[in-house]
């Protein structure tokens, strides 16, 4: 089953903040407390903060990403 493409920008927030907060709390956590026996607990509790902050924020900063990139990359050029 796929997901109607109208909600293109809300799935793309969801994997995007999904995977940028696990991988920013993973490190943080290894680099503030070290790899030991507690890391993956700490590393989830790090994450499930990070990711109701990272979620609403890719849905409004994506747009806008996109329109600075619109702005930087030439759409003219021949390949």
């Amino acid at each position: 089953m796929k997901i109607h493409k109208k909600y293109t920008n809300i799935v793309f927030a969801f994997v995007m903040s999904l995977l940028m907060a696990m991988l920013m709390s993973g490190v943080l956590t290894a680099l503030f407390t070290g790899i030991h026996e507690q890391f993956m607990m700490q590393w989830l509790r790090a994450f499930i903060h990070a990711w109701p902050i990272a979620f609403p924020a890719v849905l409004i900063v994506a747009p806008i990403v996109r329109k600075i990139v619109g702005l930087i990359i030439d759409n003219d050029q021949p390949r």
